[in-house]
């Protein structure tokens, strides 16, 4: 029998976590983990409003699966013990590739909502986005996170006086992008939330509720925070469906754009380009980055992939001009999607579910789980793939598979 003196530099005992949030977030090694903490922690209605799409969600399986038929070619032989994930955003050095990306009701996924987003985000020197459908105040987030670097995202109003005071508050509170989101003329089909009753004012259905009962720790968050406040409703009464009439107008050109435009003293991005038409129109009117993306699959379904239109919009935008980036969000759930999605000729990138799941999982401290789980991907990938800093990722490490190759119906013959 082996002796126990000999035993004992072939065994290490693991040291036991008294927390069980921190057991259940330490197991986590993946945003697909988050996601299952997440699920058993949440109320239907609140999990699928997050993880769920529009009408049959293609375009998020789609977006997905884009990413899934990347093939990765690494170069050997490179001096890794360094790399360096930094790059220049709008002017300023972020830490990482990706940012978190504006969501709405985030309170209700979990209590500590957006200030766990902008807090986590700016400890590890990344940007946050502020939804207008956010549960926070803009004065409340920048508070929260005064060293943080935030940006405003803002649905074009038809009452454009009501647009500009929310303008003008996230510039008054340091907000130094504005994040205009044009692929909303109207609201997509979410048949999650109609499904479980999650309509906007919430009208919850009997179902939902007694779904919600056994899970108390986001009830007791729930009934014993601060009661929802959205980030645009501060400043005048009405109800978020009255809000919602204001805000999606089907009315909205390039003119309005440019009306916004010249009264924001900071960058702007466009956020939902889908064609390169558009993405070219936009570099000419001088803003200083597009977002390529379909919203996550929750507004048109069937929507352009945003990853397979990257490469063709970066070469029509820099071939006039190289100063606009080009950023990209929709699908993406590991570090691996940000590598190749930057190796694709994104500048930069936007998670949103991702930050969700981790914030359902955990608040606070599952959002940083999220970034530590993101940044050791984006890391070890760069590794693997004998890069040592951003700048050296090309079109000549990432294949993408043929499964779903864009063209044009041929028509009738």
């Amino acid at each position: 029998m082996p002796k126990r003196h000999d035993l004992a530099p072939l065994l290490r005992f693991k040291k036991p976590t008294m927390s069980p949030k921190q057991r259940r977030l330490a197991a986590a090694l993946t945003i697909e983990d988050l996601r299952r903490i997440a699920k058993r922690r949440t109320p239907k209605a609140a999990f699928d409003y997050t993880d769920g799409a529009a009408d049959g969600e293609v375009s998020l399986a789609r977006a997905r699966q884009a990413f899934g038929d990347v093939e990765f070619r690494p170069a050997i032989l490179r001096d890794v013990s360094t790399v360096d994930t930094s790059r220049e955003v709008l002017g300023q050095r972020v830490a990482l590739p990706f940012g978190i990306a504006p969501t709405g009701f985030t309170r209700m996924m979990q209590a500590e909502g957006e200030v766990a987003g902008a807090t986590a985000a700016a400890a590890a020197g990344i940007p946050f986005s502020l939804s207008t459908m956010g549960t926070t105040s803009i004065e409340d987030v920048a508070a929260a996170a005064p060293a943080g670097r935030n940006s405003f995202q803002l649905y074009m109003w038809k009452d454009r006086d009501r647009s500009m005071a929310l303008v003008d508050r996230a510039a008054k509170a340091g907000y130094d992008t504005l994040l205009v989101t044009v692929d909303v003329p109207v609201a997509g089909e979410r048949l999650r939330d109609v499904r479980n009753g999650m309509t906007i004012p919430p009208t919850l259905s009997p179902r939902t509720v007694v779904n919600a009962i056994p899970r108390p720790t986001w009830w007791i968050n729930f009934l014993t925070t601060e009661p929802l406040a959205f980030a645009s409703l501060d400043a005048w009464s009405g109800t978020v469906a009255d809000l919602l009439d204001t805000m999606f107008d089907p009315t909205v050109t390039y003119d309005d754009l440019a009306w916004i435009k010249d009264q924001w003293p900071g960058k702007v991005v466009v956020k939902g380009v889908q064609t390169v038409d558009d993405a070219r129109r936009l570099a000419d009117a001088g803003v200083d980055a597009v977002l390529l993306s379909n919203h996550g699959g929750r507004q048109l379904d069937r929507a352009p992939i945003p990853f397979h239109l990257l490469p063709e919009v970066v070469a029509a935008v820099g071939a006039h001009h190289p100063h606009v980036e080009v950023h990209l969000d929709t699908g993406i759930m590991s570090g691996q999607d940000i590598v190749a999605a930057v190796a694709h000729g994104a500048h930069f990138t936007l998670i949103g579910r991702a930050y969700l799941y981790g914030l359902m999982a955990g608040g606070r401290d599952g959002v940083d789980r999220t970034i530590e789980i993101l940044r050791g991907q984006v890391e070890r990938t760069m590794r693997l793939l004998g890069v040592r800093t951003l700048d050296e990722l090309t079109p000549d490490h990432v294949v993408q598979l043929r499964r779903l190759v864009p063209g044009r119906w041929p028509g009738p013959t």
